[in-house]
């Protein structure tokens, strides 16, 4: 909360130095703020303010400047870009990391970042061009090319001296082990290396199984790595096990943070770039076509109601009992794909252990079903007064929907990603058929059975 208090302090201390013209009081207040709180900033300020600020900070602080780019995201980070020179941009990028300026400059005007990756490609180090050569959301196009790595042959009171001479090293609690060929053959920690005597040559004293990840794997896969080891980094090799750059810790915490957003927008079938922040058209645009499969669904629910119309007729009251049916059985349903697409996202459940996963939340939605569809009975038995068959349909069909449901909610997204499809962006449409359906097929088919036990209406 005090964070944020600070946040809404600036923003408006920013907005009101930009109405007033006040140039030199603005820029040194942006000049005292961290780039990950001038990158809030300038998200929530209005885009006219959010250009003047961010002009203003870099033509007097290119560094802040860059760096609050990276923090601020892609997509605004080079929509602020985009309105400067193609030289500007080339000459602004080189503050920052190499992976940090890949990812900004693909998010320019194509033609516009074609010039800057000219403009950049011929300089010393700037690895820009490297980087974007490898698919998006791989190790490659998340690594910094610049990482320090040191021969086999050298000593350990050389390599601190290596260390002690060298610039920008983003990583050195992991120094890297090298071949003659660049082969990736060994790692020694930082407080190793200061431990044993100088004369000690590294081949002694470093590790050769070293967690590593090549430039194809996917950037999910790596933060796994990440986490389940515990590094605060991770080496990236090319398929000859060369060393061609490393994944720090602060670039797995923006993989595993927008890859659970992507995933929650996603069960919700809506896409990963949209924001609150996004224009209502830009919205509708992305909302729409999933919304539209999910009305063709309920034609098919509403196709089966009307196959129990007589039912209905004899019985009204059915009609009122039909959505809880359904509603809990999505409920259920939507609780046990949560579980399943964050097992399959985490790499926790695999087709060794599916059946068993399949049995355990089989048998949740068993016990879910008996619960609720005891309550739910002894309530409908209650407001009927009396109609025991009533409580008793709505307590079967609530059983059986709910068992249906965590089954689904198991098999579709293991299905779909069998098929190479992403379980989390499809398979709430499918759930939700499948518990609508069931659930008006299992509670009308029942009504139907027991209708001769049941009060008319």
């Amino acid at each position: 909360m005090a964070a944020q208090r600070k946040i809404d302090v600036v923003m408006e201390s920013v907005r009101r130095l930009i109405r007033m013209g006040a140039t030199p009081n603005l820029l040194n207040l942006l000049q005292k703020q961290h780039p990950a709180d001038l990158a809030q900033v300038f998200s929530e300020l209005p885009e006219r303010d959010r250009h003047a600020a961010f002009n203003t900070l870099v033509e007097r602080n290119g560094k802040l400047a860059m760096e609050t780019l990276s923090e601020i995201g892609p997509d605004k980070g080079a929509e602020l870009l985009a309105l400067r020179s193609a030289e500007d941009i080339a000459r602004l990028v080189q503050e920052i990391p190499s992976d940090d300026a890949a990812v900004l400059i693909d998010k320019l005007p194509e033609e516009l970042s074609a010039v800057v990756l000219d403009l950049i490609r011929p300089k010393p180090g700037g690895g820009v061009s490297e980087l974007l050569e490898y698919e998006q959301q791989t190790a490659g196009r998340l690594m910094n090319p610049n990482v320090f790595a040191l021969a086999e042959e050298l000593t350990a009171g050389e390599a601190i001296t290596a260390l002690q001479t060298s610039r920008d090293v983003e990583m050195v609690f992991y120094l890297y082990v090298v071949d003659d060929r660049r082969h990736l053959v060994g790692v020694v920690s930082l407080r190793r290396l200061l431990l044993v005597p100088p004369d000690t040559p590294l081949k002694r004293i470093m590790t050769t199984e070293v967690y590593s990840a090549r430039v194809d794997t996917d950037q999910e896969e790596v933060a796994r790595q990440v986490a389940s080891y515990n590094l605060l980094a991770i080496p990236v090799v090319d398929a000859e096990n060369k060393l061609a750059g490393i994944i720090t810790v602060d670039d797995v915490i923006d993989v595993i943070k927008d890859e659970a957003t992507e995933d929650v927008l996603r069960l919700a079938g809506v896409s990963a770039e949209d924001s609150v922040r996004m224009a209502p058209a830009d919205s509708l645009k992305r909302r729409v076509p999933w919304l539209l499969v999910n009305l063709v669904t309920a034609f098919l629910a509403a196709y089966v109601v009307s196959k129990f119309q007589n039912t209905i007729k004899i019985v009204p009251i059915l009609a009122a009992y039909m959505p809880i049916v359904a509603g809990m059985g999505g409920n259920a349903a939507t609780q046990t794909l949560a579980v399943i697409v964050r097992g399959i996202a985490l790499g926790e459940l695999t087709w060794t252990n599916a059946r068993q996963a399949l049995i355990k939340e089989g048998l949740v939605g068993l016990g879910n079903g008996v619960a609720n569809g005891l309550v739910a009975g002894l309530i409908a038995w209650g407001f009927s007064r009396g109609d025991w068959a009533l409580g008793l349909i709505l307590m079967l069909a609530m059983i059986v929907n709910m068992f249906v449901a965590a089954t689904a909610g198991t098999l579709i997204p293991l299905g779909l990603r069998a098929l190479k499809v992403d379980p989390a962006i499809a398979s709430s449409i499918f759930i939700t058929t499948f518990t609508d359906v069931l659930g008006f097929l299992t509670f009308l088919g029942l009504g139907t059975a027991f209708i001769r036990f049941l009060h008319p209406g």
